[in-house]
């Protein structure tokens, strides 16, 4: 009997070599070389061939409305950030840490769904059906059209696909799914890739709307090959902070609505509960009368929310001072420093620079710039800046103050939380078309911040 060939198969990036390499010389990953089975390309194509559409090319004004039609699942937070709800056929990757909420959060959307007599089935390939059911009492699941199976074998899911004709699946997860037609382990490369695939063409060929859970690796990202995030239509990551009870929800990749769309939502006894108002979660615990403390007013997607900006700045025993940032790129960090010393004449090249968005949330547009520094100066000046005041907008290397987006949202959200106050950038104050109902201040360059924020009373 021939000895079956096999091949080591990073399992970050899928290069392949015929023996163990500690290093991957393509990602440059250590470690990821799994010895893998080397077989022929399974035949797929009377599959392919079924699912297919048959239908003749058409325009888009021939197109029925109602085809397109999204499935809302009534969890607000949560069709926010799908773009308005499920897209028939459509294929959603959901990434997060290990108890950070995921198998609940489609619990109670297939719930939902189902509610509206839309069958929806639920494969627990890491659970059985009794483990399951304990779940569903605890989060109180009594839909007759959500239907749960135990089961790991991709050719028995199709079958009872086929059979119960859902209009929503979701696979928990798709690490623990294999196929007979290979001969590798669940949850290589090869088993999430083909698993992945075939179950991509059954979505597009039934119009059946598949939800796969993914489990992350210790950096964060997806486990297996980063083609599968490139297969699906919509990439959902939840995140969270240490021993924060909220979860964030974040849309990093959406065929079908807005990237960068969050919604948050506060886990309870009960389940996961939607957070309609962030704004006023995030300032709950607001200090008052304490320096180095700011509120921002930050966009996620559509939403305007309102977040906390705090810095601490102290000197340094150590030769080279310490940066941190929380929240926020430490790479910007470090650069709105440097424009403070070079523009300003701050002195902090012997303090240690700690910057923190309280609440867990991470910001990466560039509005967050002048929250940054109006916090920093705040905190080496110890003045206090007034708490009825939000800021926003993006600071340039010569210390000017650039116009940024969203700036009618962002002002309407300050003034309904009851702000008196906004500090933003000229340029955009010029294009707003609203009239305020809080006094707009405008700024240029950091020469008009720091009169605006530290000098005048």
């Amino acid at each position: 009997m021939a000895k079956p060939k096999t091949t080591f198969v990073c399992q970050m990036c899928h290069y392949q070599s015929p023996k163990w390499l500690g290093r991957c010389p393509d990602c440059q990953q250590w470690g990821t070389f799994i010895e893998e089975l080397l077989e022929e390309e399974p035949v797929q194509q009377e599959l392919r061939q079924q699912w297919s559409s048959e239908e003749s090319p058409r325009t888009f004004t021939e197109v029925q409305e109602e085809e397109i039609s999204r499935v809302v699942t009534h969890a607000g937070e949560f069709d926010r950030v799908l773009g308005g709800g499920v897209v028939p056929g459509s294929v959603v990757l959901v990434g997060g840490d290990p108890g950070i909420g995921k198998s609940t959060l489609m619990f109670q959307c297939l719930n939902n769904i189902a509610s509206q007599h839309r069958p929806c089935l639920y494969v627990s390939a890491e659970e059985s059906v009794r483990q399951a059911k304990l779940r569903a009492q605890r989060l109180e699941i009594t839909s007759n059209d959500l239907f749960v199976v135990s089961e790991t074998s991709l050719e028995r899911i199709i079958r009872h696909v086929e059979d119960l004709k859902p209009q929503v699946l979701v696979i928990d997860s798709i690490q623990s799914i294999y196929t007979t037609q290979l001969g590798s382990a669940p949850g290589s490369i090869s088993q999430v890739r083909e698993t992945s695939g075939r179950l991509t063409y059954l979505a597009k060929g039934l119009g059946v709307s598949v939800f796969l859970i993914g489990h992350v690796t210790k950096d964060g990202a997806i486990a297996g090959p980063r083609v599968l995030e490139h297969m699906v239509d919509t990439v959902l990551y939840m995140e969270r902070s240490a021993d924060s009870p909220y979860r964030i929800l974040r849309a990093v990749k959406n065929r079908f609505g807005s990237t960068n769309e969050i919604g948050v939502f506060e886990m309870q006894e009960s389940g996961l509960q939607e957070v309609t108002n962030p704004s006023e979660i995030f300032l709950a615990e607001r200090p008052t009368g304490t320096s180095g403390s700011v509120v921002m007013a930050s966009v996620e997607g559509t939403r305007p929310i309102l977040v906390e900006i705090q810095a601490l700045v102290t000197p340094s025993a150590l030769p080279v001072p310490k940066r941190m940032a929380i929240g926020v790129d430490y790479n910007r960090l470090s650069l709105l420093v440097s424009v403070l010393e070079k523009k300003m004449g701050l002195n902090l090249s012997h303090h240690d620079v700690f910057v923190n968005v309280a609440g867990g949330l991470r910001i990466e547009e560039p509005a967050v710039d002048l929250g940054i520094v109006a916090a920093v100066a705040s905190s080496h000046l110890d003045k206090v800046i007034s708490p009825n005041m939000v800021v926003f907008g993006e600071v340039g290397l010569a210390g000017e103050v650039r116009g940024v987006g969203y700036a009618e949202q962002r002002v309407r959200e300050a003034d309904r939380l009851g702000f008196r106050a906004c500090v933003l950038p000229r340029s955009t104050a010029e294009r707003m078309k609203m009239a305020a109902g809080i006094n707009l201040i405008k700024v240029k360059d950091l020469r008009e911040v720091w009169t605006k924020l530290f000098t005048e009373d």
